[in-house]
């Protein structure tokens, strides 16, 4: 397998962010402990290349929060405020659970031959809040998994929540 394939394609992000009017992107983080910090999420929209949302939300602290709620509350948080455009939407994030839980075509791209199964934990309720979203605009949507690199902005709207609550960072640098 190509490190292409296997590590997303930029030209096809290249190719996808030309094609889609809508393009959105999505973190989240959980600090100081996962699971069972502070979560938090970032998301952003860009509509015909101008941004018209960056946002980022507190989700809550302890038993009930983990990185993967985060991830999966910054995705519903992107998807609801892109649905609102019209057009292609192309959303964009680094976690592999969320791209590969709700997307075939993002799962083949990163070399795996079918979704990932939902095995239950923290984050079910917003897996199926966020299969609900795809279940009506899945049409207009492409899910791609970039690098953390390439997820700046988002990485940077999720941890300034926590920044901003005092919350000392231990799994992740506080600054991207």
């Amino acid at each position: 397998m190509s490190r292409a394939s296997k590590n997303g394609d930029p030209r096809l992000r290249e190719k996808l962010d030309l094609m889609s009017p809508v393009c959105a992107w999505f973190d989240g983080c959980c600090e100081p402990q996962n699971p069972g910090g502070h979560a938090a999420w970032g998301a952003c929209v860009r509509v015909n290349g101008e941004w018209v949302y960056r946002e980022g939300g507190y989700c809550g602290f302890g038993a009930g929060m983990s990185n993967n709620v985060a991830e999966y509350s910054g995705f519903v948080a992107a998807l609801t405020e892109a649905v609102k455009h019209e057009g292609a939407i192309y959303i964009r994030g680094d976690s592999r659970l969320v791209i590969c839980h709700l997307s075939l075509d993002a799962a083949k791209r990163l070399g795996y031959h079918a979704l990932w199964k939902m095995n239950g934990g923290l984050y079910l309720p917003y897996y199926q809040e966020a299969k609900r979203l795809m279940g009506i605009h899945g049409k207009r949507i492409t899910l791609d998994w970039v690098p953390r690199e390439e997820n700046d902005i988002c990485d940077v709207l999720s941890k300034k929540v926590l920044l901003d609550m005092g919350v000392k960072f231990k799994i992740q640098p506080e600054k991207p």
